[in-house]
């Protein structure tokens, strides 16, 4: 398996290579060369096993043969026996038709767990095989970094640098990044936004310099590692609700959209999926681009769904680079006028973009009332994301008989100020994170400034 930019001047690369390089050279996401094709017959297959194997099944063909079977078949096996629940993602029913899939069972109580408990073990192989240090470089809204520095910080050919956004994530996400006590974990708090952090990261991909040498890696959503794991979801919780005899749909939270990426690759690999539900906070640039054409960015909110605070979504472009059916010139011009201000899709790629996708916009207010309403009517307590999620998925699925799967991305203890706000009494952390609250916190505040960054990070590397 090889993997191509989507702004197709750099190279063709291997598995090993995109998973050591994140962001393409000429600043593109890699893609799959080719996309790999499941019959009915294998999905039906599926159907019943372990979500191990199934994980082993999706994700095989996109690895190819940089790692040996058995060595790829350890690897996703010791991923994903450490989650603390048998199932990795159960299926919860909601209401008729509608269920929840909780991807909040791993370490951090995130669905980035499902990704980054993977990608940690497939870098530290790599590294390992090829006796190399790697530094990696993380910007994070909430959820990334912990999930990221769970997933790195038993590697010891790795230091991690997470940026997050000073005083814009909730203090129980904040925590599980800073109280992380470990020689090769950095948490840097940026005067800015998460924009702010991200640009930073991919500014510094662009022209690696300051690191004399030592691999820059990426653990964000533009590493295809993490789209490959969460492909493997979609497809598991589908058969498990009758694909490939029967459609099914999926609402997901969405702002960086490498999750409702991962949901669309299943699509092209062969699951029945009728609809995608894109749900957003008010930080709505991709239920604007879907609804009415307008690309463009925004100033960014601070809302009570915090891990969806961006206001450049950049997996949109692997989406929009299959729009254009893979014309990377046509891509690049319109990521072109999106940074001079606003753009518009072309009227044949956004047919097909529409043909696919629905999207809802959820703003605070909203959302403190949906998490009551799910409550009274499902006993279920939803975090801020996934209220998004489900209210959307009420009011834009187009067919109450296709089963309706809303992604509950986060365990609702990390967003307790905003259940409290809902009416509640907070949600109690699970026994595991009983003393996190009283755990000191290691981190350094730095402006946003990209030298001053990239100093700190050449200097704390070892």
């Amino acid at each position: 398996m090889r993997y191509i930019s989507t702004r197709g001047t750099a190279p063709a690369i291997e598995f090993e290579d995109v998973v050591l390089t994140g962001l393409a050279p000429d600043g593109g996401l890699y893609v799959p060369e080719t996309i790999p094709q499941f019959s009915h017959a294998e999905l039906a297959e599926m159907a019943g096993l372990p979500y191990t194997e199934i994980a082993y099944r999706v994700m095989r063909p996109f690895v190819g043969d940089a790692i040996d079977d058995e060595t790829f078949r350890r690897i996703v096996h010791e991923t994903y026996t450490a989650f603390n629940h048998d199932a990795v993602v159960p299926l919860v029913q909601l209401s008729h038709n509608h269920h929840l899939l909780e991807l909040f069972h791993g370490p951090t109580l995130a669905f980035k767990d499902i990704a980054l408990q993977l990608l940690g073990r497939l870098l530290d192989h790599f590294l390992g095989a090829k006796g190399e240090q790697g530094v990696i470089m993380g910007a994070t809204s909430g959820d990334t970094g912990s999930a990221a520095i769970e997933g790195c910080k038993p590697c010891e050919n790795l230091d991690i640098f997470i940026l997050h956004p000073h005083e814009r994530v909730s203090e129980v996400q904040r925590r599980q990044m800073t109280t992380v006590d470990a020689p090769n974990v950095h948490n840097i708090a940026i005067k800015g936004d998460f924009d702010d952090a991200q640009a930073m990261v991919k500014a510094s991909f662009a022209d690696q310099a300051f690191l004399e040498g030592t691999r820059l890696i990426a653990v964000n959503s533009i590493n295809w590692a993490r789209i490959m794991a969460q492909i493997v979801y979609y497809v598991a919780a589908g058969v498990a609700l009758g694909a490939p005899h029967r459609e099914v749909a999926f609402t997901v939270p969405s702002a960086n959209f490498g999750n409702l990426y991962a949901g669309y690759m299943a699509k092209r690999m062969g699951l029945p999926v009728k609809q995608f539900v894109i749900a957003t906070n008010a930080n709505d640039i991709l239920h604007r681009t879907i609804a009415d054409n307008d690309f463009s960015r925004r100033a960014l909110e601070a809302t009570l769904a915090p891990s969806m605070d961006i206001v450049v979504s950049s997996n949109f472009e692997r989406l929009l680079f299959e729009a254009y059916e893979r014309d990377s010139h046509a891509v690049a011009d319109l990521l072109e006028a999106f940074g001079q201000g606003r753009a518009e899709i072309d009227d044949t790629p956004l047919a097909r973009l529409r043909d696919v996708f629905a999207s809802h916009r959820v703003d605070d207010e909203t959302i403190l009332e949906v998490i009551r309403e799910a409550q009274a009517h499902t006993g279920q307590l939803l975090d801020p994301h996934t209220a998004c999620g489900y209210r959307a998925a009420n009011v834009a699925r187009t067919d109450t008989t296709t089963p309706m799967i809303t992604l509950a991305t986060a365990h609702p203890a990390k967003f307790e100020a905003a259940i409290k706000r809902a009416g509640f009494d907070g949600v109690p952390l699970p026994e595991a994170m009983h003393d996190l609250m009283a755990k000191d916190e290691h981190y350094d505040v730095l402006d946003a400034d990209l030298a001053t960054v990239q100093a700190f990070v050449a200097r704390h590397r070892h």
